[in-house]
């Protein structure tokens, strides 16, 4: 029987200590990483914060899951995000230390037409990470819907900060993989049914083909024969998305999916963020060190959202 919550709690915090991992490096070039390799959870760095410390990857993680306790209400969400940006809601110590130039463009013009649907950029350039780094709750969220159901509720989300057809299908793959993870699926098969699921949908809808051409190395199937040295770690949402299945696909834990993903250099954070994700339910929460989750910020406050989530999402 797949125990629900050990997979939320699994997916929620593996996304967080990715973060919190990747946090003290993020910019780091690969080159440097593989001279001194991030092997434990640091502080200080980059960003200039204590060990345990997360980004925007989980504040706006937390933000996303706080609002769907009350349901989906993509207004909601979005003066989520605002209060996270403008009143410091659901950061780790108060300040907001880190934020892409697209996400805080859309929160402020969100702020100003209140309108949640036309506050993200739509242009090709707007492909940053941005919405991929927060859409995993909607994984266990929208876990019955039908698939036209999850794509346009995803496409809305994503549209948020990221409106663009790419976000939303980088975003649709992830969640994907995330639901079969959920409900057991090996890795190795859930990546399988993931990709099939998404091409013929893809292929059925009105997205161009060159658009699902971005995807091929991923819908392909054989993301995971890819030497590191094609695997790019940048900001670039497929970049993210390749790396973070990449990673998982290529290590049998959920220590050394994350340490690889963050240890890819660039993106830090969300990489690891993203990866931590996926590996967070694939192995569960028991895979993850006891020593991280006591070193996250906040963590009987994460635990208590998790909680509260569990118990909205499971009536």
């Amino acid at each position: 029987m797949i125990d629900l919550k050990s997979r939320l709690k699994g997916g929620i915090l593996g996304l967080c200590a990715g973060d919190a991992l990747g946090v003290p490096v993020e910019f780091n070039s690969r080159l440097n990483l593989i001279e001194k390799p991030v092997v434990d959870m640091i502080g200080y760095g980059t960003h200039r914060q204590p060990p345990g410390t997360w980004s925007d990857d989980s504040s706006m993680t937390f933000c996303t899951m706080d609002s769907l306790c009350r349901g989906y209400n993509l207004n909601d969400m979005a003066h989520n995000f605002l209060k996270w940006r403008t009143e410091s809601f659901w950061t780790p110590f108060g300040i907001v230390f880190d934020i892409g130039i697209s996400t805080n463009n859309a929160i402020l013009k969100f702020k100003n037409s209140k309108n949640p649907k036309t506050a993200g950029n739509d242009d090709e350039k707007s492909n940053g990470n941005g919405s991929l780094m927060r859409i995993l709750p909607l994984a266990f969220y929208l876990k019955d819907e039908s698939i036209e159901k999850r794509f346009e509720i995803i496409s809305e989300v994503s549209s948020i900060t990221h409106a663009h057809i790419r976000s939303s299908m980088a975003c649709f793959i992830y969640v994907e993989l995330a639901r079969l993870l959920i409900i057991g699926t090996d890795k190795f098969t859930a990546y399988t049914e993931a990709i099939n699921s998404a091409n013929v949908f893809f292929k059925s809808s009105d997205i161009e083909l060159d658009e699902i051409k971005n995807f091929s190395r991923i819908l392909d199937g054989e993301i995971q024969t890819l030497d590191e040295n094609r695997i790019s770690s940048s900001g670039y949402v497929i970049d993210s998305l390749e790396a973070s299945i990449w990673s998982l696909l290529t290590t049998a834990s959920y220590h050394d999916a994350v340490l690889k993903s963050v240890n890819l250099g660039g993106d830090t954070d969300t990489t690891g963020a993203i990866t931590g994700g996926l590996a967070g339910i694939h192995y569960g929460f028991d895979s993850i060190s006891p020593n991280w989750i006591k070193k996250l910020a906040r963590i009987k406050d994460i635990l208590h959202l998790i909680e509260k989530f569990y118990t909205h999402i499971s009536n």
